[in-house]
């Protein structure tokens, strides 16, 4: 798939290793979200289909080809697989560039350390050991860690390479067949690793693609039967329906959901640096992120010097063509999206929050899907602003007075995925880290992955953890083996007077 010369980019459906289009033939438009243009055509799944790649994808897993492959062998080709990937980085970077609008700077960042991931699970899998349990009596026990069978990795449009692989690496190092539902808006760089992985020798079957939309192919894999565990990424009401349809089959679940993330700015922290570091928690990927610093809480002292810098520091984002390197803010990823931020800020003001900078679309800026990097102010922390995800270039600034008071805002919401904390006082930062009802918390920092870091949340942000040893457990199960070391059969029934253990 060259995107430099391409002007139409199909998505086909990828099942027991071949291309095709959907059985009953139906197509969906792929969008340029910097332009509003046709790019693709993605072929969109049926319930039928999701069943074809469900089955075929199981019948590799029982035929063993990639199951059973010795783990050096098949950490081989995860690694040849990294180094296609990282060899072909440059046509990643633009093509998911040109189909979610990120900024070219962006996706050359994310992506570039991608193949890391790879690495990293297929290292994992040639040095994780089982466990001896010391149990009593005569007796040698030990553990296996078993492939789970089939799982379906349902991705989202804001970072479509970089979710995927997050779950990805882990499912295939640990030997499992995987089914993929990419979003229906990004799924051109989701059927380029595809080929790829294909390439690099993972076996026939092993990995299949769905495309299509999310209530009907996803709703199908979801809560099809052979499926051993679901991994989604995505709004928590859609989680949550997910989550009850695989636990119909007793299926495992992953379940990354939403967020309204806290970015705690103490006032003995630089306020240059307080700045820079809430823009970037605030806007890198359009706002379009679960771990976005949605509410910037910051110390009352430091308050009203925070918001003059904070408004020329988000006013002087340069929006634009993501292709342009100079580009710092593109666009949001469809027209619904930006209506519906659109609509909440209207909603904002009229409940009495004011808008510092921003709030509309950029002059010169008509095509495409663009907004203004928005900061809101005077808002309540209990309002619509103040707690529910916006998924925008959005942020709601809010002071606090201690740092009790700090704690007691962060936690206050439904969610809890992501934190960060900013102060040059150690002893504060570890603990208020100690305090605050986040999976995952940042000091000095913000949005930092890495594929050995567990990433998830509490509360309404979901369920499960991706990367790291955690992530690699959950694709697999336990299997207690208990070996009787005596080279005796005990008679029970025996009448000899004897006391006999029974378990």
């Amino acid at each position: 798939m060259d995107t430099t010369n391409a002007n139409h980019l199909d998505a086909q459906l990828f099942i027991d290793s071949e291309w095709s289009d959907a059985e009953e033939g139906r197509t969906l438009d792929i969008l340029n979200p910097a332009t509003g243009e046709v790019i693709g055509t993605l072929a969109a799944a049926s319930a039928a289909d999701v069943d074809r790649a469900v089955q075929a994808a199981h019948r590799a897993f029982e035929g063993g080809a990639w199951r059973d492959m010795p783990i050096q062998q098949r950490a081989r080709v995860l690694n040849r697989f990294a180094d296609l990937f990282e060899a072909d980085l440059e046509q990643f970077y633009r093509l998911e560039t040109l189909n979610n609008g990120r900024p070219i700077s962006e996706t050359r960042a994310q992506i570039s350390r991608l193949p890391q991931f790879y690495r990293y699970f297929a290292a994992l899998a040639l040095t994780r050991r089982s466990d001896v349990i010391p149990i009593e009596g005569p007796y040698l026990c030990y553990t296996q860690r078993v492939p789970l069978g089939v799982v379906a990795l349902m991705t989202s449009f804001n970072h479509p390479l970089m979710i995927l692989s997050k779950s990805l690496a882990p499912a295939l190092a640990t030997g499992n067949s995987v089914v993929i539902k990419a979003s229906e808006q990004t799924p051109l760089t989701t059927v380029r690793l595809v080929r790829l992985l294909h390439e690099a020798g993972v076996p026939r079957g092993v990995v299949s693609v769905v495309n299509g939309e999310g209530r009907e192919a996803g709703a199908a894999l979801a809560q099809h039967p052979l499926i051993r565990k679901v991994v989604f990424t995505g709004g928590t009401e859609v989680g949550r329906s997910i989550g009850e349809a695989a636990a119909r089959n007793f299926a495992m679940t992953t379940l990354e959901l939403g967020g309204k993330g806290a970015v705690i700015l103490f006032d003995d922290f630089d306020i240059e640096r307080a700045v820079n570091g809430a823009a970037f928690a605030a806007f890198i990927g359009a706002g379009q992120t679960c771990v976005c610093g949605a509410r910037i809480l910051v110390q009352r002292s430091m308050y009203a010097a925070f918001l003059d810098r904070f408004r020329a520091k988000a006013a002087g984002i340069r929006v634009g063509d993501p292709a342009d390197a100079k580009t710092q803010l593109g666009p949001v990823i469809s027209d619904r999206s930006r209506q519906r931020i659109l609509a909440m800020l209207d909603r904002a003001k009229q409940a009495g929050a004011k808008i510092l900078t921003g709030g509309g679309v950029p002059q010169g800026l008509a095509s495409g899907f663009f907004l203004e990097p928005t900061v809101i102010y005077d808002a309540h922390p209990h309002s619509e602003i103040g707690q529910e995800e916006v998924f925008g270039p959005v942020t709601v600034v809010m002071p606090f007075e201690d740092e009790a008071d700090a704690i007691r805002i962060a936690n206050d919401t439904q969610f809890g995925l992501a934190a960060s904390i900013w102060t040059q006082d150690v002893a504060r930062a570890h603990r208020v880290a100690g305090k605050l009802e986040f999976g995952m918390v940042w000091v000095n920092d913000h949005h930092r992955l890495d594929p050995a870091s567990p990433w998830g949340g509490f509360k309404n942000s979901g369920v499960g953890r991706e990367t790291g040893i955690e992530s690699f457990d959950q694709f697999s199960e336990p299997r207690a083996v208990t070996i009787n070391t005596t080279g005796k059969t005990v008679d029970w029934y025996a009448d000899d007077g004897e006391l006999k253990r029974l378990n």
